[in-house]
């Protein structure tokens, strides 16, 4: 029969912030798998934990995966840990997942701290919608495409920044969101100096520029206003030809009737103009 494979989130920064049944399952495994053998023995000391480790991290991830869920398969139970928070979010935990459940092996979650998760509920934004980004991509057009894409999100964004590479970001977010946008800039969650900053990005960038950043950022950043983006979208629909625009709703099935009730709602019109323009269209008059 084949063994389990629990993902065990331990502490982001206080060595407190670990349930009971964390410590449980990390003692009761055959084996640990940490992506950082020489911090995650730290946890194990403070708690007297014995249960042997092995190391699991971004460099080895497909071999060992490959590995680790042999071992699954003969019977052991496995727990994984990251060196903070909730392994296999933006994490090479998340191949040894998919491995073991492509396997058929029941993967078991051990739920607890998580970063980004504390970052959003202490940042005064809103929590109902929101996206994590983790790290923001390092080549250029990728990047480039991954922030025109967030330009538009209209739910709270989170994102994960090293300080080598904070200002670089913060640039880049108010180019593509807009200097006002609001952040909540987040930083040694849960340990002695813990610190949430609340400005503009403009506002955190200037900062920024005079202070040297420390530790590593969760950045939580206020989505675009639904009316905004709405009021955009109905701006260039608006733009169209009235027959493209119509097509538009067409093409998704409506009949024209319908489609013209849309057209009219959109451009702010009634659905006499609207039907006159399309005939109008058909005449071959515009």
């Amino acid at each position: 029969m084949a063994g389990i494979l629990y993902l065990v989130a331990t502490p982001i920064g206080n060595l407190e912030d670990i349930t009971l049944r964390a410590l449980k399952t990390l003692k009761e495994a055959d084996l640990i798998a940490a992506e950082d053998t020489r911090h995650s023995i730290q946890l194990l000391n403070a708690y007297d934990i014995k249960t042997p480790m092995t190391s699991y991290h971004e460099h080895n991830k497909i071999e060992k995966a490959h590995f680790l869920v042999e071992k699954l398969l003969s019977g052991l139970n496995i727990a994984l840990i990251t060196d903070a928070g909730t392994p296999a979010i933006s994490d090479p935990g998340e191949e040894l997942v998919r491995q073991a459940v492509a396997a058929g092996i029941h993967v078991s979650p051990v739920p607890g701290a998580a970063a980004c998760i504390c970052a959003l509920i202490m940042s005064g934004l809103p929590t109902r919608r929101f996206s994590f980004e983790a790290f923001l991509p390092y080549d250029k057009k990728e990047r480039e495409m991954v922030l025109e894409e967030l330009r538009d999100r209209t739910g709270t964004i989170i994102l994960h920044e090293s300080p080598h590479h904070l200002k670089k970001t913060l640039k880049d977010l108010a180019a593509y969101l807009g200097e006002d946008r609001r952040i909540c800039l987040c930083r040694e969650i849960t340990k002695k100096f813990e610190e949430a900053f609340n400005t503009t990005l403009k506002g955190a960038d200037e900062y920024y520029e005079q202070n040297e950043p420390r530790g590593e950022f969760v950045l939580v950043i206020e989505g675009r206003p639904l009316g905004h983006a709405k009021k955009e979208a109905a701006q260039k629909l608006s733009e169209l030809p009235v027959s493209e625009h119509l097509k538009i709703y067409t093409d998704q099935g409506m009949d024209e009737k319908s489609a013209m009730k849309m057209v009219a709602k959109d451009r702010g019109t009634g659905k006499r103009e609207i039907y006159a323009a399309i005939h109008k269209n058909c005449r071959g008059e515009e």
